[in-house]
């Protein structure tokens, strides 16, 4: 399915009036609701610009509509055409929301009930044997008409750091950045480095989710960032049961036969604590981006120096880590 197969309706949201807008979504995706009986629910959670709010009939509020408006100046981080074929992708392949409508700057789209995974839900056996098959799902969506992939990574961190401004309008925010964090030409340093040293690691291209928190796993109503405690990053005993698991699983899928070799279990996990420097620098820089220009009440800078910091103070240690001969 193409962007242009998605029903697109040519109106403007107001964040100021939310309901207002979504009332007009839903008269064209769900006419046959009363919208003299329709609640909504605002969702308010979560460190991203966009703003959300559910619409739903008391007597099934399973059935909640989402209405998302986009936020200001995010078309500089996100290409929205890419988004939306991305949505479409996902629900073809059973592993999202299907996608009812989009509008000029916003997205209608279907409602998962469930609960969102916390740190000790996570490490339950039959959850993350779930989280597993759910990943090696997503891993095997091929690109439609036979498109070429490339790896979004270090393009989106290049494109980023090219537009990054020199330095904060606030004198306050200027003085944290300078005192605590590392500089534009530090930072692009680091990111050649830490190309060089996980591109040689060959690791194959496929469809990620790419934003993995657990509030954004559901495994059976919320939404964010919780206080982030890296003391939880699991130990290596965890993560070797873990990724045991996820190869077997993945062998399974994919009709492979061969027994899975405690020197396969370590190369993934040599190659997966490497690419977990990738995840921090990313987010750090897209935080810090967001720090420039922040529209919530979260602080987009305090939160790039929390994954930078996490990025230097893991870095020595993971990039020496080698793979077994």
């Amino acid at each position: 399915m193409s962007n242009n197969c998605v029903l697109r309706v040519d109106i403007t949201l107001d964040e100021s009036n939310l309901e207002e807008g979504a009332l007009k979504l839903l008269s064209i995706v769900r006419p046959e609701w009363n919208q003299e009986q329709i609640k909504f629910k605002v969702f308010t959670a979560g460190i991203s610009d966009n703003k959300l709010i559910g619409g739903y009939l008391p007597k099934d509020k399973s059935d909640m509509v989402l209405v998302r408006i986009y936020g200001k100046k995010t078309e500089h981080l996100i290409d929205r055409e890419a988004e939306i074929r991305t949505l479409v992708l996902l629900h073809q392949a059973g592993c999202g929301s299907k996608l009812y409508a989009r509008c000029n700057n916003g997205l209608c789209y279907e409602y998962l009930p469930g609960v969102v995974l916390d740190p000790r839900t996570v490490r339950e056996e039959r959850i993350y044997k779930l989280v597993i098959k759910e990943m090696i799902k997503m891993h095997s969506i091929k690109a439609q008409d036979g498109a070429v992939t490339s790896p979004c990574l270090f393009r989106l961190i290049d494109e980023w750091l090219s537009i990054l401004p020199e330095k904060f309008e606030d004198e306050e925010k200027q003085q944290r950045y300078m005192r605590t964090m590392p500089s534009h030409d530090q930072l692009r340093k680091e990111v050649s480095d830490l190309k060089s040293a996980l591109t040689c690691l060959e690791m194959p291209i496929v469809f990620c989710h790419n934003d993995n928190l657990l509030a954004n796993i559901i495994f059976n109503e919320q939404k964010g960032v919780e206080e982030v405690d890296y003391n939880l990053y699991p130990k290596k005993g965890f993560q070797m049961k873990w990724l045991r698991e996820f190869l077997t699983a993945q062998n399974t899928a994919n009709g492979v036969e061969e027994e899975v070799t405690e020197r396969d279990v370590e190369t993934l996990y040599v190659k997966v604590n490497k690419f977990a420097l990738a995840s921090h620098m990313f987010w750090g820089i897209y935080a810090l981006m967001q720090s420039h220009h922040p529209t919530v009440d979260f602080d987009f800078l305090e939160y790039s120096k929390l994954r930078l910091d996490e990025y230097l103070r893991r870095k020595d240690a993971f990039l020496a880590l080698t793979l077994p001969k």
